[in-house]
């Protein structure tokens, strides 16, 4: 089963997607909570964590190591639920393998963000143990809006972590509801989506001749809105 995490930091937003049994957890970062109007950015998530006891995943913001540890450190204790998002490299491309390594050993839940390939995911698998939880993001979205094909990448990660109990592979950067077919058809633990693809999987089931009739029929009420005549 592939689980649906919502991708948002809107605070209202997750508030309304909380209550929906499709939604298994959260996932933020910083672009979302700068989108979301977040001044204090320990405030702001003390307050989202609050709102759910579903998983929720806060990004650290520092570009060194030893400022990833203690802020990994610092997210760990908002909530039982919180897992630390890092990411694989920093802004000058060096795979953080001692913020990797280190809050693993001390028992924090990681959520290692920005992976693209599988290369990426054996050397985070070498640096974790075997107990403490761990999701590795795959950015499929971003992957493909290069012209590159993620599922190759995600076979393979698949394979490597299937040794690991406590990790699980998530498809990140959503494009579209068929995404989600796709994460489930792979084999993939988690799927992270935006509110607004989270609504049209929930609509999912409509046969080809409903969907004909209903893009018709808003082509005809555009028209009619439009008052067109020839």
């Amino acid at each position: 089963m592939t689980k649906i995490y919502c991708d948002i930091a809107d605070f209202k937003i997750i508030k309304k997607f909380n209550k929906k049994k499709i939604v298994k957890g959260f996932t933020t970062n910083p672009s979302l909570m700068r989108k979301a109007g977040a001044k204090n950015y320990k405030d702001y998530l003390k307050k989202i964590i609050k709102i759910t006891k579903k998983p929720i995943s806060c990004e650290v913001f520092a570009d060194d190591e030893e400022n990833m540890i203690l802020q990994g450190h610092k997210i760990s204790k908002w909530g039982k639920n919180v897992y630390v998002k890092v990411p694989v490299i920093n802004s000058q491309g060096k795979f953080m393998r001692k913020v990797i390594k280190t809050l693993n050993k001390n028992n924090i839940k990681l959520n290692i963000t920005a992976v693209y390939t599988s290369e990426q995911t054996k050397q985070i698998l070498k640096n974790i143990n075997k107990k403490t939880k761990v999701i590795i993001s795959i950015f499929a979205g971003r992957m493909a809006d290069t012209g590159k094909d993620p599922i190759p990448q995600f076979k393979k990660s698949l394979k490597l972590s299937q040794k690991y109990k406590n990790v699980q592979i998530l498809w990140a950067s959503t494009r579209e509801p068929y995404n989600y077919l796709q994460a489930k058809q792979l084999g993939c633990q988690i799927i992270t989506i935006p509110p607004t693809i989270i609504e049209k999987i929930e609509k999912f089931g409509n046969s080809f001749k409903k969907l004909t009739i209903t893009t018709v029929k808003g082509f005809l009420k555009d028209s009619n809105k439009s008052k067109f005549s020839l």
